[in-house]
């Protein structure tokens, strides 16, 4: 399915075009390095509506069918519900794709480790979709850590309070499901988890305690969670969440007490500085979060996607290194999977 030699454009398979899947079609329709080559969802129904937004793209009913039919791609995108995330990404990889997986890059560490086996075996690239490490603030804040303006990191509050309700967890469909879904740390929380990880390090000695209090019958795990603890490198934090705001998302805020300041960064994807008071420091300007850009107006965390698929095409065409590799994502993976361990 791959080509030997680099073409100008790096060529795309979305497979699972449902609302992120979508998002992901119309950033590589729209990238001047990259090019539509394959639409695949188990869902006929939608095939007309897709012929109408991506004219000329075909369409498969499967990733097998795709696999085995369809036009030479370099690069396999995985949209589909958590749980097909890890076969559909190695049967990619085994096909000589590289891969795209939106987060959670799987729903077990065992998983997780297939994957990374698997690139490593073939020699293609992994890309875990964290699109929030590209927001400003988020970025601002793992520089001055790793710069060691903060000293030594005392204490770190993650709060994550968002709403998912019956208008989200649909009767017959894949939310909520242990088997597809796998719970709310994976599908609503990960990049949080993942920012706590990319910017401070493993964390130990965990503790939790989890709830659930509006989403039985909705769901099959919990709807909201208390996690305690102990960061690998000094200092201690905790990791508040829930699903069972009412009627509308509240936050998303990480907090840090250090040694030679204290600062916030919150909005409802973590896109605001809110508070910093560093010894010797001034915040600088930082870019805006949504930034105008030939894509069009993707709100929220959909504007960082861009940049996501910037890092593909750039990788790919060896101008780049990937911004969060396949052992980050199984890291991510390895961590909520040693949180929900405690239920």
């Amino acid at each position: 399915m791959s080509h030997s030699a680099r073409s100008t454009s790096v060529r795309f398979a979305i497979c699972g075009v449902g609302h992120i899947g979508r998002r992901h079609a119309a950033l590589v329709s729209r990238h001047k390095g990259a090019e539509l080559a394959a639409l695949i969802d188990v869902r006929t129904d939608l095939r007309p509506g897709l012929a109408s937004e991506f004219p000329g793209v075909p369409f498969f009913a499967s990733l097998e069918e795709y696999l085995q039919t369809g036009p030479p791609t370099d690069v396999l995108t995985v949209a589909t519900p958590n749980g097909w995330h890890a076969p559909q990404a190695v049967a990619g990889l085994r096909q000589g794709l590289h891969v795209v997986i939106e987060k959670p890059i799987a729903l077990t560490t065992a998983d997780a480790e297939a994957i990374v086996q698997t690139a490593q075996q073939t020699g293609k690239l992994v890309f875990g979709v964290m699109q929030n490490r590209y927001s400003p603030p988020a970025a601002w804040l793992k520089q001055i850590v790793d710069e060691g303006r903060l000293g030594q990191v005392f204490l770190v509050q993650l709060n994550c309070f968002w709403n998912r309700d019956a208008r989200y967890y649909r009767t017959g469909g894949w939310k909520g499901t242990q088997a597809l879904d796998g719970g709310t740390l994976f599908t609503q929380f990960s990049h949080f988890v993942d920012l706590l990880y990319w910017i401070f390090g493993d964390v130990t000695n965990l503790s939790a305690r989890f709830r659930d209090f509006t989403h039985a019958g909705l769901t099959e795990f919990e709807d909201s969670g208390l996690v305690t603890f102990d960061l690998v490198r000094g200092g201690s934090g905790t990791l508040s969440y829930s699903t069972a705001v009412w009627d509308r998302n509240l936050e998303s805020s990480l907090t840090v007490v250090a040694e030679r300041g204290s600062l916030r960064i919150a909005g409802q994807y973590m896109d605001k500085v809110e508070y910093c008071h560093v010894e010797g420091y001034t915040l600088p300007d930082l870019p805006p979060t949504n930034p105008a850009n030939h894509y069009g107006a993707f709100q929220g965390s959909a504007a960082n996607h861009v940049q996501v698929i910037d890092n593909v095409v750039d990788t790919v065409q060896q101008r780049s290194s990937a911004s969060t590799n396949a052992l980050e994502g199984l890291k991510v993976v390895e961590i909520i999977e040693r949180i929900y361990a405690l239920r």
